[in-house]
């Protein structure tokens, strides 16, 4: 069983700034302070789940799945064959490759006035290997015993 680090306590800080409020730089304020938060609490889970969370959340999307079959079905690099077959704009594909990208699932090289993609083929091995790690924690049969109690 793993234990998580507990916080104790609560801080409460002034989210707008001195003087009559300013709602751009008080929200400014308000969201540095939240994406810090959540930034800080990512750091409480174990290296692992909060690695296999990074890859979860890039693969969350029908059309990063999508852009993912597309590059594993040509096995070699794309340039830009990859807007032709989805049903996508240009730009809205370019930002999922963008997260694609920063999962480390997809690289990216600049050929001329494009870039091509290609799949990186140890991220996805790596995916792989974290993927079966949380598969063999689930039981293999319904209605298997969890401790005590019969469920689901």
């Amino acid at each position: 069983m793993q234990t998580f680090p507990r916080r104790l306590g609560s801080r409460r800080i002034r989210l707008s700034t001195p003087g009559p409020p300013t709602p751009g730089v008080d929200l400014i304020v308000y969201l540095r302070y939240t994406v810090d938060m959540a930034t800080r609490k990512l750091d409480e889970f174990p290296p692992l789940d909060a690695e296999l969370a990074r890859y979860a959340d890039a693969l969350s999307h029908p059309a990063r799945l999508a852009i993912l079959k597309t590059l594993a079905a040509r096995k070699e690099c794309v340039c830009g064959e990859i807007v032709d077959v989805l049903p996508l704009a240009q730009s809205t594909v370019s930002q999922h490759l963008k997260v694609l990208k920063a999962a480390g699932l997809v690289q990216g090289e600049v050929e001329g006035p494009s870039v091509c993609y290609c799949i990186n083929p140890k991220a996805v091995e790596r995916l792989s290997s974290l993927f079966h790690g949380l598969l063999g924690l689930l039981p293999e049969e319904k209605g298997k015993s969890h401790g005590k109690r019969n469920c689901c």
